[in-house]
């Protein structure tokens, strides 16, 4: 198990692959742990450095006081990045990992070699719905919000097939204030005009059952960054990683070909 102190917290990551290889680095969904990209890691080329991570709050990561923000976040990657001596990283975020990622591209832009910001967004919900679920599961707990979040997260076929319940058992058991801080965090953040002057290459991935991150709100902060491109999973929900991780796979690996990072 390893960890790093950045920014005043400990972080969990694992770190795979040759210490010289191309890095690529994953930044997790709410509610998810590293975990999240296990399913997708096989079929990913060979020869490249993996390093997966679990934010501030989340995972075995420390728990610090909240609130949390977006910058705050993003400075957290860039931290273990800097940590881990690595230079020119592909950053896969996802959800709010998505998030992260545009803050790093436009606060840490030199640690970067490209962006893919999977089922995310600029902006994600109003202050009103995240103000609302943070009431919800301080007072009643993360269970509350289990059975319809799966509704979100996954495709209906996926869930019929049973296939939601440990993630539903990942989410309900992650610490209950770092969840609610990075509410916090994605409830501030407004990304728009700093994801608009983005120059380097991005990737968007959307899923066509996606209850949270609709292909619509993703393609819409496509159509913010010059050059950017946005590939569609037909009948994935918000974490295509998980339901569709060949196809996510694919059009990962394809971009890592782009831009020469394979």
């Amino acid at each position: 198990m390893l960890t790093a102190n950045v920014n005043g917290a400990d972080l969990h990551y694992a770190d795979q692959g040759p210490r010289d290889a191309p890095a690529v680095m994953f930044a997790n969904s709410l509610g998810t742990d590293l975990r999240v990209w296990d399913e997708l890691l096989p079929h990913l080329p060979a020869g490249l450095r993996i390093v997966r991570y679990d934010k501030r709050g989340h995972g075995l990561s420390e728990e610090t006081p909240g609130p949390y923000s977006i910058d705050q976040l993003a400075d957290d990657a860039a931290g273990l990045i800097r940590h881990l001596g690595l230079s020119k990283v592909v950053f896969v975020g996802l959800s709010i990992g998505g998030l992260i990622g545009q803050s790093l591209a436009a606060r840490h832009g030199d640690l970067l070699a490209g962006l893919v910001i999977s089922n995310s967004a600029a902006k994600i919900g109003d202050a009103q719905m995240w103000g609302d679920r943070i009431a919800a599961i301080r007072r009643d707990g993360l269970a509350s919000i289990g059975a319809a979040t799966m509704e979100r997260w996954f495709s209906p076929a996926f869930r019929a097939a049973g296939h939601a319940a440990p993630w539903q058992r990942m989410l309900e058991r992650q610490p209950l204030a770092g969840y609610a801080a990075c509410c916090e965090a994605i409830a501030a953040a407004d990304l728009g005009a700093s994801t608009r002057g983005l120059r380097l290459p991005v990737r968007l991935i959307a899923g066509t059952a996606d209850g949270s991150t609709p292909p619509d709100l993703v393609r819409g902060t496509a159509d913010l960054i010059q050059g950017a491109r946005l590939d569609v999973i037909e009948g994935a929900g918000h974490i295509p990683c998980v339901e569709a991780p060949r196809e996510y796979a694919d059009i990962l690996t394809h971009f890592l070909k782009e831009i020469g990072h394979v």
